[in-house]
């Protein structure tokens, strides 16, 4: 993992570990029996399929070793204290200057991070601008469209 702490709520903290002891038992299982299979129709250097099983096997072990590092690191927080600061675990509502459109997120860690699922990492350009802020706090950020302000509605 990069210098960066990650934050994991309890439950993704389990929800990376299911991942993980099913990438460890399930899929590396599965995987080393598409590998007996494929050496056994013959020649490897043109089998297409123990190609495609060894680059499963890979993606796998980087995945295993990745989230091992993320579980070994990881900061819990649980039973964020709801303040009227935005911080980690914070569910805030925004405005954009000149429209009347609310948008709520929570603030997350970055293996949480769902833009679809309204859930917002701490270190995206709009998380490190929202964070420490309260309600009725104007703030601007940098986009690759421009400069973009909001205003805090409400914290919880």
């Amino acid at each position: 993992m990069n210098d960066t702490q990650a934050y994991l709520t309890p439950e993704k903290f389990d929800e990376l570990k299911k991942e993980l002891e099913n990438l460890k038992t399930v899929r590396r299982r599965e995987v080393a029996e598409a590998l007996e299979y494929a050496r056994s129709l013959g020649d490897l250097s043109e089998n297409a399929e123990y190609q495609e099983a060894r680059d499963l096997q890979a993606t796998i072990e980087e995945r295993i070793t990745h989230l091992e590092q993320v579980i070994k690191e990881a900061k819990i927080v649980a039973d964020v204290k709801k303040g009227d600061i935005v911080g980690m675990g914070s569910t805030v509502t925004i405005e954009k200057e000149g429209s009347k459109e609310e948008r709520t997120y929570t603030i997350v860690g970055t293996e949480e991070a769902n833009i679809h699922n309204h859930k917002l990492s701490y270190l995206s350009p709009l998380g490190e601008a929202l964070m420490g802020k309260g309600k009725g706090d104007t703030f601007s950020f940098d986009t690759p469209g421009g400069k973009q302000t909001y205003k805090v509605i409400k914290v919880s």
